[in-house]
């Protein structure tokens, strides 16, 4: 996601300087093959810069650059970070931020790689409203949909409830397939109709594109892998526990991503929770 959010960055015009920076040194020749400027010295572009934009993939990375943000970004400055990462982290890094003056946003994306590069990402913002405002065309570059929800970690818990929503469709519909294959079902058929039906959802329509061909010609590649979603849904779950909120169905949900890495599919995306429940139905998950 990290890259084609940077490209859109760039091509902002006249008034926008964007220099980039990734820990792993490999990215830097795909980066500048896209036209983005590489940080050399990431201790001057940290100080430098009016603002900061961070996409990560976990608790543990967002934390060790927010500290760095802490030490180096000057007073007065913007961090924004558009990592998928819990309350918790969230909230501890707000409060490290607050006491060096630096402002905070918290920047959901809500969308798969295909449609950041097309810059058709859900944004969802929360933080310093004035912050927030004045950030509008960076927003911009990344989609068409913007909603700001507050001055705190809304948009962190919103995220998690459009994953929850996006992983338990992936359930519903390999509990609903297996079902309809397993009493004689045409699979391709099934996808046509349920595309055309009431649940005709965005996401379903989405994934009948890439599952509805035969049987031995499904393409599971990843838009957003069983290894992400299960580290979406550990965070799901957290929030629920802190909340006081029993999220029983993602718990199971999340029960079969794991059998889903434990059969190697790990790297696949997360729509292969429907192979897992083919097998435990007796039918062949690699057809």
């Amino acid at each position: 996601m990290g890259l084609p959010m940077a490209e859109h960055l760039s091509s902002l015009g006249a008034g926008f300087s964007l220099e980039v920076h990734d820990v792993d040194a490999s990215r830097k020749p795909l980066a500048q093959q896209r036209g983005l400027h590489w940080c050399e010295d990431l201790v001057d572009c940290t100080q430098a810069a009016d603002v900061i934009v961070s996409s990560l993939p976990h608790d543990a990375a967002f934390l060790s650059v927010a500290q760095w943000v802490q030490t180096h970004a000057r007073a007065g400055s913007t961090y924004m970070d558009t990592s998928t990462v819990s309350v918790g982290a969230s909230e501890e890094v707000a409060s490290a931020l607050q006491a060096r003056g630096i402002e905070y946003l918290r920047v959901s994306v809500s969308g798969n790689n295909h449609m950041a590069q097309a810059a058709q990402l859900t944004v969802m913002v929360s933080g310093p409203r004035a912050c927030f405002d004045a950030c509008q065309a960076l927003f911009a570059a990344w989609g068409p949909k913007l909603f700001y929800l507050g001055e705190a970690e809304q948009s962190r818990l919103m995220k998690l409830v459009v994953n929850l929503l996006i992983v338990q469709t992936s359930a519903m519909l390999a509990e609903g397939l297996t079902l309809g294959r397993k009493g004689g079902l045409d699979w391709s058929q099934m996808w046509e109709v349920l595309a055309a039906s009431a649940v005709g959802s965005p996401i379903i329509k989405a994934k009948a594109e890439q599952l509805a061909r035969p049987l031995g010609q499904r393409d599971f590649a990843p838009t957003f892998t069983v290894h992400q979603m299960l580290k979406d849904l550990e965070l799901m779950l957290q929030a629920g526990k802190g909340l006081n909120v029993p999220l029983a169905q993602t718990a199971i949900t999340s029960q079969w991503m794991q059998s889903a890495i434990a059969h190697g599919e790990g790297q696949e995306d997360y729509a292969a929770v429907i192979k897992a429940i083919e097998r435990m139905s007796g039918l062949d998950a690699s057809a």
